[in-house]
């Protein structure tokens, strides 16, 4: 187990204080468990005060004795109640704050309300766009443990090429490949930002079932094992000559790291043969354009309109009428962070440090998906890639 070193939590604070300073806010005030890890380096229970300047304060619900050991912020305290908070900030020497931030995109309504009832002539305002932007460019520390990820997702996909046999479920594939990843370390858990965002280790499916649209904000679906889940892997068998998706997210020490590849026993039809040949081109498009500077939007708009002209405009990124806006997305303590590859993010420009997932896939209705998805990075030296097992389709025996 590694904990987050004290000057990486000193580094982000300072760094969400800076933005803190352009929107006027007297305090940020972080109570979501991703936001919490990254903050402090622990999800245990509590808030974490962000003052405009000065040493943030953990104020922990439970377990604050773990949240001293874990945390290597300055200052871990234990408190029982939100009411317990303006004698706290008395008593390390902080105003009262007018203008506090808080998670908004997240936080339920009740608790929201009891902050008002703490301060009630505050003016509470959305923090979550300064928190996105503090999380979207990622340290060396980082990096490495995204490296580390990849590496967990590389073991797991030379595990599939051993076990994917004719007549097994998808689920079977699915059991293996989480067993492996678990063994490996994974741990067993994926964060999404999104209301009502659930995923599992990734997306396994096959066939007719990986063409299947579902709830979730995603390109691919499949059926899932009942309605109360409606996505992922479900109890179809596998058959010959059909393409076997493995949409697979690493997780190593909370950092993930996202990979898609296509398997097949056999042969695939032309269609779907020549279809991931494309999405590999799309991804090289990107890797030639994705520039420190580029718009994300621009850069969304580039790869959309090449699959497009390429005849996909009604299966690219999904089924039709149930196709997503991007085409690649931020990665870090959750799979939806910043940036985003996507229509309407035109003012948003690429930085040294970012982190993305990028995945053209296609969608043919009773025939099956395909696609490919790798995670980079963006560095001093320009793009480079995180996840590295073969892109190369695989077919089986």
């Amino acid at each position: 187990m590694r904990l987050t070193p004290a000057t990486e939590l000193e580094y982000r604070c300072k760094k969400l204080q800076e933005y803190m300073v352009s929107d006027s806010l007297d305090a940020v005030i972080i109570v979501q468990n991703a936001d919490l890890f990254y903050f402090t380096g622990t999800v245990q229970s509590g808030n974490l005060y962000v003052p405009a300047s000065g040493q943030p304060l953990f104020m922990v619900r439970k377990d604050a004795g773990r949240a001293r050991m874990e945390s290597g912020l300055k200052e871990v305290l234990p408190f029982t109640s939100l009411r317990d908070i303006p004698a706290l900030l008395v008593q390390y020497g902080y105003p009262k704050p007018c203008r506090i931030g808080l998670e908004m995109d997240v936080l339920p309504v009740n608790i929201f309300e009891r902050y008002r009832l703490l301060y009630p002539n505050t003016v509470f305002i959305d923090a979550t766009p300064l928190i996105r932007k503090v999380r979207m460019i990622k340290s060396h520390y980082e990096i490495h443990l995204m490296q580390d990820a990849a590496d967990q997702v590389d073991r797991v996909y030379r595990r599939a090429r051993e076990i994917i046999r004719t007549g097994m479920t998808d689920l079977d594939v699915a059991a293996e490949l989480e067993y492996a990843a678990r063994k490996d370390g994974h741990q067993g858990f994926i964060r999404m930002r999104g209301f009502n965002s659930e995923i599992c280790y990734g997306q396994i499916f096959s066939g007719t079932d990986s063409a299947v649209p579902a709830y979730s904000d995603t390109p691919l679906g499949g059926m899932g094992l009942n309605t109360s889940f409606g996505q992922g892997a479900g109890l179809k068998r596998i058959e010959p000559h059909e393409p076997v998706v493995i949409d697979f997210a690493g997780c190593v020490d909370g950092y993930l790291s996202d990979q898609t590849r296509i398997f097949s026993i056999g042969a695939l039809p032309d269609l779907l043969q020549r279809a991931y040949e494309d999405m590999r081109e799309i991804q090289a498009l990107m890797m030639r354009t994705a520039t420190v500077g580029m718009s994300w939007g621009e850069l969304y708009d580039t790869c959309l309109a090449s699959a497009v002209t390429m005849g996909y405009a009604d299966s690219f990124m999904g089924a039709k009428g149930a196709q997503v806006s991007f085409i690649g997305h931020g990665l870090g303590v959750e799979i939806d962070e910043y940036p985003f590859i996507a229509r309407g993010f035109s003012q948003m420009p690429l930085e040294v440090g970012m982190v993305f997932a990028f995945e053209p896939k296609v969608v043919f209705p009773g025939e099956g998906a395909i696609g490919i998805e790798n995670t980079f990075y963006l560095s001093n030296e320009g793009l480079k890639r995180l996840t590295h097992s073969s892109d190369d389709l695989v077919i089986l025996d």
